[in-house]
């Protein structure tokens, strides 16, 4: 598509123009590792990496929405969509040209974290396959929240806004299958509804692979996910463009 290699580049290069990126990274690394050793990771005593996959979900419903929140709503804001429009790119080439710059940045987050397995691999004699496994599972999961975000940039000017809608859109996706929330769902929709909304659930496909209980099911639900959520995305800023 014509222009999506130009603002690939443009956005991924943006992420690393100012230290914002490198105080994100450190961040997500602390975190990522301060939760996982906070819940007992040596007194499990069994060299896997449950834990840190266990808490991946909570930290997408940050991370995601942090990252994405800017990608159109800073564009409307300056003024500088309307530019970016003038050039020989289609609006489809924008919206994946930047979604794939901020799945490449996740991604990159996520392999920072290296020193995780290195350390399961040092005590013990971990499962290769399940930490490759894992690592799959959360840069599909990493890709639904950021495409729930791009989605929520497009619709306001307003970071903030975008911001919070997309934390609250990526925690229901995220729990809306936990017993807890289908009560609470339950409660105020009607049963068929709920029950469908709970099935929708992200921890439900994203658990199995964590497990190395890979299917092509988890994996197209993904993919799914993401191609519905920035076909959304390309329908607002078409319909902001004309507008």
């Amino acid at each position: 598509m014509s222009g999506f290699k130009t603002v690939f580049k443009r956005e991924l290069k943006s992420y690393f123009a100012t230290p914002v990126a490198y105080v994100f990274l450190v961040c997500f690394l602390f975190f990522s590792g301060y939760l996982t050793f906070r819940q007992g990771f040596f007194l499990m005593r069994q060299a896997d990496m449950r834990l840190f996959f266990g808490n991946i979900p909570l930290l997408f419903i940050f991370v995601a929405p942090s990252i994405s929140m800017r990608l159109f709503s800073e564009e409307f804001k300056s003024g500088s969509f309307e530019l970016l429009l003038t050039l020989p790119i289609t609006v489809s080439a924008a919206v994946l040209g930047k979604f794939f710059a901020a799945w490449t940045f996740v991604a990159t987050a996520l392999l920072l974290t290296f020193p995780m397995p290195l350390t399961v691999a040092y005590l013990g004699n971990p499962d290769v396959g399940l930490i490759f496994s894992g690592y799959f599972a959360s840069i599909l999961l990493s890709g639904a929240c950021l495409a729930i975000g791009i989605f929520f940039s497009s619709l306001s000017k307003n970071q903030v806004i975008s911001f919070i809608l997309a934390v609250i859109c990526c925690a229901f996706f995220i729990y809306s299958g936990m017993p807890t929330a289908q009560t609470y769902l339950s409660s105020i929709l009607p049963i068929p509804l709920s029950e469908s909304a709970a099935s929708l659930n992200f921890l439900d496909n994203f658990m199995p692979l964590v497990k190395g209980m890979a299917s092509l099911g988890s994996v197209l639900y993904f993919v799914i996910v993401i191609a519905a959520w920035l076909y959304a995305c390309c329908l607002v800023v078409e319909a902001r463009r004309n507008g």
